[in-house]
């Protein structure tokens, strides 16, 4: 949410777009390099924004300001273990969508590790936000974690109503940390997407998501519209009929030499993980090895 809100405050913030995240001059991401140093956490970035004059809340009554710190804590509470599980745990989504796209983007050989040590990362965050809420089955997990995800959509429509921002005319805070949770869970082409689902239905937070792209980000609205349109025309797959097998042949002669070459060299390995905690899926996902270090 920090590219956003520094948007709606008017900072001129830098933006660097790293692959790579030991490029990072913390080795981490997202990071804020500032005179005065580095800022990694997410109040710590905000804090500092503010102190330099560009604060997104200044106009916000004291009562305003209460809600606002009352929203945010909801929406880490309940929509945040909603998202992780949507898209680093559930299985269909991580395989299909989130682990080709983090490999995809990230440069090899970080790409043949990192998605999984993400993943394994994730996982544990999530686990540990439940606590002792955790359930025994995954399918009663997964319907407690999106229930409640669905019911904090719900009051985030209500309290949005017919507004362009959560107070108003203008955006603050509160409207870059739900539109930096909500974005990502409209636009992503989940396959299973049952909290997308939901928060289609809700059209006001899907205008409020759609206003603040085209008035802030008008490239990245005006590329995914380019993109929707795309993929919604006719497919001509009819002009050579083996054109689909060669490219699947490619790739899978791609993907052997490759997986070949990280066993070889030992930086791909096979590790079975026992089921345990209150996702016992997700650990079917982790077969991928250690980093040698």
């Amino acid at each position: 949410a920090l590219p956003i809100y520094a948007r709606f405050a008017g900072a001129p913030l830098k933006v660097h777009k790293l692959s790579n995240p030991w490029r990072s001059p913390s080795g981490t991401l997202p990071a804020l390099k500032t005179e005065q140093g580095l800022c990694l956490q997410p109040l710590q970035m905000l804090e500092y924004f503010k102190k330099q004059g560009y604060n997104a809340d200044y106009r916000l009554s004291v009562k305003e300001s209460a809600d606002t710190l009352a929203f945010i804590s909801l929406i880490n509470e309940k929509l945040l273990p909603a998202l992780i599980y949507t898209f680093w745990v559930d299985a269909k989504n991580y395989v299909s969508l989130t682990r080709p796209w983090f490999a995809n983007t990230i440069p090899f050989p970080l790409s043949l590790y990192l998605p999984n040590r993400l993943h394994e990362r994730h996982l544990e965050q999530l686990q540990l936000r439940l606590g002792s809420q955790a359930l025994n089955s995954e399918e009663e997990t997964e319907a407690q974690i999106l229930d409640e995800a669905s019911e904090c959509l719900t009051l985030l429509s209500q309290r949005l109503a017919s507004q362009s921002f959560f107070f108003g005319d203008s955006p603050s805070s509160l409207d870059a940390v739900v539109f930096g949770h909500l974005a990502p869970l409209l636009k992503a082409k989940l396959p299973n997407s049952k909290l997308q689902q939901h928060l289609q239905l809700l059209d006001n937070l899907c205008g409020f998501c759609n206003t603040v792209l085209s008035l802030y980000f008008p490239t990245e609205h005006t590329d995914t519209v380019s993109d929707t349109r795309r993929s919604a025309a006719p497919c001509e797959t009819d002009e050579d009929p083996h054109k689909r097998r060669n490219q699947v042949l490619s790739v899978l002669v791609g993907l052997v030499a490759m997986l070949g070459y990280a066993f070889l060299s030992g930086i791909l390995s096979i590790k079975r993980v026992s089921a345990r905690g209150a996702l016992p899926a997700a650990n079917r996902l982790t077969e991928e090895g250690d980093e040698e270090e």
